[in-house]
């Protein structure tokens, strides 16, 4: 299918494909994971990850699947506690992050007739991915950025003005779940290549990188994106250098980005850009 176009014959073709795939996805949902001060919720979501991964091999089912279904059980179990518990939403936040990910733990534990490399699933193996891999990660991200843009609007109106949104005859409401869903497709997509525990990385640096030089919302999608892209391209390259581990050499590429754009020079060029575009979102 998708990878037979390449020829990917390379593993580090394939991994570099796949890591471009993964940073087109992150990119734009990352904005608004950072615009909804989400960052706890993928948190939650990526934790969750690895008691689907133990469910898969328990269940003998599509660990893809299995991560999907897990991550989209635990988006409607915060909406239900939210509603009836007492406790503030960082707190229930943590208590299904933590449980789920000590679940997780315990039922790939309890399984001694499999072995399973556990830092693999903590941390990622880009250089394993394969060419179905490959597909499910266009295939799977294509249906994700054609459903985001079809949300855009209702969503981005939520998230500046919920009561305004629902004043102008948008449903909120169903943007939010269905952008809880999306971010549960992206999470089982991305976990082979980054891992459960830096999942949440690859949607908040290169977006928050990207808020430095963005004059408008769709604006800092595109260059979330890019930056992701840049980053996985860093992260791979530098991996093979100096042979480190892959999924968390992105994320370090990812993050020494975001202090480039601290400079003195990226603060000048913020700086111009703004003078020439005085209404820019300050969100």
């Amino acid at each position: 299918m998708l990878a037979d176009l390449f020829a990917l014959d390379s593993f580090f073709a394939r991994a570099v494909v796949a890591g471009i795939g993964v940073a087109l996805i992150a990119g734009p949902l990352g904005c608004f994971v950072i615009w909804r001060r989400l960052a706890y919720f993928g948190d939650t979501l990526s934790h969750a990850a690895l008691l689907g991964v133990a469910l898969a091999f328990l269940l003998e089912i599509n660990i893809t699947l299995a991560v999907f279904i897990t991550s989209v059980l635990i988006s409607i179990s915060l909406l239900m506690l939210q509603k009836r518990a007492t406790l503030s939403s960082d707190a229930v936040l943590g208590l299904l992050s933590h449980s789920s990910l000590a679940l997780g733990l315990v039922v790939l534990a309890l399984m001694v007739w499999i072995r399973i490399d556990l830092m693999s699933l903590l941390l990622g193996d880009i250089l394993a991915v394969s060419k179905a891999d490959i597909d499910v990660i266009y295939i799977g991200g294509a249906a994700v950025l054609v459903m985001l843009a079809l949300i855009w609007r209702p969503l981005f109106a939520a998230t500046v003005n919920r009561e305004l949104a629902e004043a102008e005859g948008m449903n909120p409401n169903r943007a939010n779940i269905i952008f809880m869903v999306l971010l549960a497709i992206m999470i089982a997509i991305a976990m082979k290549i980054v891992g459960v525990l830096l999942i949440t990385a690859m949607l908040i640096i290169p977006a928050a990188t990207a808020r430095r030089f963005s004059a408008g919302p769709e604006q800092m999608a595109v260059l979330a994106a890019l930056i992701g892209v840049l980053a996985v391209l860093f992260g791979l390259f530098g991996s093979r250098t100096w042979d480190t581990q892959s999924g968390p050499s992105i994320v370090l590429a990812s993050f020494f980005l975001f202090l480039v754009s601290l400079t003195p020079l990226a603060s000048w060029l913020t700086a111009r850009r703004q003078r020439r575009n005085p209404k820019e979102m300050s969100s």
